[in-house]
């Protein structure tokens, strides 16, 4: 083996384990320049010596020639579809399964993308393919390489050949943050991720399926090819799988007879929001090996499982109008106005069209019949249009050129998506919008101050800007609607103990563009004093952690407005005080980095994370590499189990349950 031979073999290895531990493990081992420069020297050696380049080469996932369509392959074994269960007939279904009731079972969500089947030969990923009609797929073996989490090499030993299947998806959060980018850039946005999922793996380009935040969750094996099963249950597989370095989801389970099944499938319906990827069921399967040869198949469908489904959370109306609706920084949201409809029990009559660029996306007319999905907690918002049900008498929809709150003319940046107000403090709609938010829990939080009393206030014209609120009086409230003495009295003490506040808080409320809890909480530690941030150059703003340029620009520019400024002053002139920001002493826990998870009977978990912060630790959202001390209530869920894996991997991460974790923080000076 000569030298270039061998350094190509190590920076494959190289790159691929990095890979892992950044995809899969969210465990970051190089710095991005390293990576890049890991990466382009193999590419370079590779272009110069194609015969050196090995199948399981890194370089593979950034997409290669465009296809003329896809291959059909046959499988060796049928992809088969599960049979359907529903909150009706799920007792009958777990009966049809097993008298027992301590049969074990395996579930797990149903993923919403597309099946898909991974054949590794000698441990090199060799062919991939879509379900199809489940007897002959699309080969999609190009398309599949360019996804980040699937392996190309399995480095343990294998079987000569492993057939591995899963669910192509597209996690919600990736999901929403590539669609939000093609708004800006006034490209077509996804219709939803299981779409898009589906949609990315099928582009005759592979250069297009790598620009998407794809992942494959492995979810079966199929027996080797000797005929030989490879553990003696389902759960085991699935661990057999996470140890090949396969992402599995990490709300699997082994439940103990058809109670906990049904308990099972409560919980993750009502976690579903939480769950990172589209879900629309739960798989149930008998867990034993032997117990699914004994109980066989029927037609096209396994004895041994069935696929419980939730309510749908899509369904068809028509759109009966379009109104506009102004935001605080004077963004003009569209708002479809549907005839109602039921989505999984809750009455839909509005939904989101986000902007222009959307509705002309959509090619959406007055009249449509249109598929208007639903989240739990997710805003409705219309996917499609049923272009073949269009009524004659269908009206183009006119987007404004004024806006409908002032009639100010509208201006839309050429790199954004959004039209937007021009009217600023002159507009009421903006005016309104801002104090909304200024009154709102996580900025003044000003109790018994919600939409309906700025509403009212401001309509009387008691209130135009935030300072306005400080020099009211309980005889200015009692003549509103629900107001009396007492009530009032309430009212007014609830705005002046919010004079003391905090300056990531004061920095919140102010509504300043593009600046969020997090980037305000940045600010105030960076510069300490409102004084050095209202000051701050742009480049001095960008030195601040996480404070990009975009936002850097709207702080400079917020705060260079002479009227913005006259308000910050005004409201410092009513009386808003914090506690000065000083450095923090050094502490055990200064520059440890913590997450927070569950539901806390000691004390609240804001309050934990606030002391935490206040002891100069970091409070993460979510549980990775990066994680140190991990502090769980009730109901801890994913992270927890994450936190495990983790462990099990090498990753030292402290885990305290709610007293053993206030008490720690209490042994190193934490004050709580």
């Amino acid at each position: 083996m000569d030298f270039l031979e061998s350094r190509v073999n190590f920076l494959t290895d190289e790159i691929n384990h990095h890979n892992y531990k950044y995809y899969v493990l969210d465990e970051p081992t190089v710095p991005d320049s390293e990576y890049d420069k890991l990466f382009h020297e193999l590419k370079n050696i590779e272009l110069e010596h194609p015969s050196y380049a090995r199948p399981d080469s890194p370089t593979q996932r950034v997409g290669g020639q465009v296809k003329d369509g896809f291959k059909e392959i046959k499988h060796n074994t049928p992809m088969l579809s599960l049979n359907n269960s529903f909150p009706h007939s799920v007792d009958t279904d777990l009966k049809k399964l097993t008298d027992d009731e301590n049969e074990i079972f395996c579930c797990e969500p149903k993923l919403d993308g597309l099946a898909c089947s991974l054949v590794y030969v000698n441990g090199i990923l060799t062919n991939a393919a879509t379900r199809g009609d489940g007897e002959v797929g699309e080969d999609i073996l190009a398309n599949v390489k360019t996804i980040k989490n699937v392996p190309l090499k399995l480095y343990n030993t294998v079987p000569e050949i492993l057939e591995v299947r899963g669910e192509i998806v597209m996690p919600k959060a990736k999901f929403e943050a590539y669609n939000e980018k093609q708004r800006e850039l006034g490209k077509p946005a996804l219709k939803n991720p299981r779409n898009g999922a589906a949609g990315s793996v099928r582009q005759l380009d592979p250069a297009v399926t790598a620009s998407r935040p794809l992942a494959f969750y492995a979810y079966g094996i199929v027996k080797s090819g000797d005929g030989a099963s490879i553990n003696k249950s389902h759960y085991e597989g699935l661990r057999y799988l996470h140890s090949l370095r396969f992402e599995i989801s990490s709300f699997v389970r082994q439940v103990k007879g058809p109670k906990q099944v049904k308990e099972y499938i409560d919980a993750i319906e009502k976690r579903r929001d939480a769950i990172p990827y589209e879900i629309d069921g739960v798989v149930v399967k008998i867990d034993s090996v032997d117990r699914q040869e004994e109980l066989g198949y029927v037609m096209r469908a396994p004895n041994w499982a069935f696929s419980y489904k939730y309510p749908a959370t899509e369904e068809l109306t028509t759109l009966e109008a379009v109104d506009y609706q102004v935001g605080r920084t004077g963004a003009i949201c569209p708002v479809a106005r549907l005839r109602p409809v039921d989505i999984g029990g809750v009455t839909v009559s509005n939904a989101t069209l986000h902007n222009e660029g959307e509705i002309r996306r959509l090619g959406l007319m007055i009249g449509d019949q249109v598929s208007v999905r639903r989240a739990q907690e997710v805003i409705p918002q219309v996917c499609s249009v049923n272009l073949s049900a269009r009524p004659d008498d269908a009206q183009p929809i006119i987007f404004p050129t004024t806006c409908p709150a002032c009639n100010s003319p509208l201006e839309k940046p050429e790199d954004e998506a959004v039209w937007r107000c021009t009217g600023g403090l002159i507009c009421d709609a903006q005016r309104i919008e801002g104090l909304i938010h200024f009154v709102s829990r996580k900025a003044m939080n000003i109790g018994g101050v919600g939409e309906k009393l700025v509403a009212a206030l401001f309509d009387k014209r008691l209130i135009e800007t935030f300072a306005d609120l400080f020099t009211l009086a309980p005889r200015d409230l009692m003549p509103l609607d629900g107001m009396a003495l007492k009530s009032a009295e309430k009212t007014i003490k609830s705005i002046s103990d919010a004079k003391v506040t905090t300056l990531p808080r004061f920095l919140f409320s102010l509504g300043i563009r593009g600046v969020g809890e997090g980037s305000s909480r940045d600010l105030a530690n960076h510069f300490k004093t409102l004084d050095a941030i209202m000051n701050a150059t742009h480049d001095e703003l960008i030195e601040a952690p996480d404070i990009g340029p975009i936002t850097a620009s709207s702080v400079c520019a917020f705060f260079s407005n002479e009227g913005n400024a006259q308000v910050v002053q005004r409201l410092l002139d009513a009386g808003i005080t914090w506690e000065p920001i000083t450095e923090i002493a050094d502490s055990a826990i200064k520059g440890k980095s913590f997450v927070v998870t569950g539901s806390f009977s000691i004390v609240p978990r804001k309050d934990i994370e606030a002391a935490i912060r206040n002891a100069g630790g970091n409070v993460l959202g979510s549980v990775s590499a990066k994680t140190q001390v991990l502090i769980v209530g009730e109901k801890a869920g994913s992270k927890l189990e994450k936190a495990h894996k983790l462990i099990d991997v090498g990753v030292p991460i402290s885990i305290f349950h709610e007293k053993d974790g206030i008490d720690f923080l209490r042994s190193n000076a934490v004050k709580i």
